[in-house]
């Protein structure tokens, strides 16, 4: 089973190991390792926030 979002795979991301503020649900310090288009966008949001869309997406 692939950990891609743990330790050593998230080491190498931009800004303090993948850990900054959630656009979606605002919250600070979370891991933001998911990326998804919002508006037209890509952003990065945290892992409960990719759930969410990905259910409002399916119905």
């Amino acid at each position: 089973m692939s950990k891609a979002h743990r330790g050593s795979g998230i080491r190498n991301e931009e800004v303090k190991g993948g850990r900054g503020e959630c656009p979606v649900c605002k919250r600070t310090g979370v891991k933001v390792l998911y990326e998804v288009t919002i508006d037209g966008e890509k952003a990065k949001v945290c892992k409960p926030c990719n759930a969410h869309l990905k259910a409002v997406a399916s119905k």
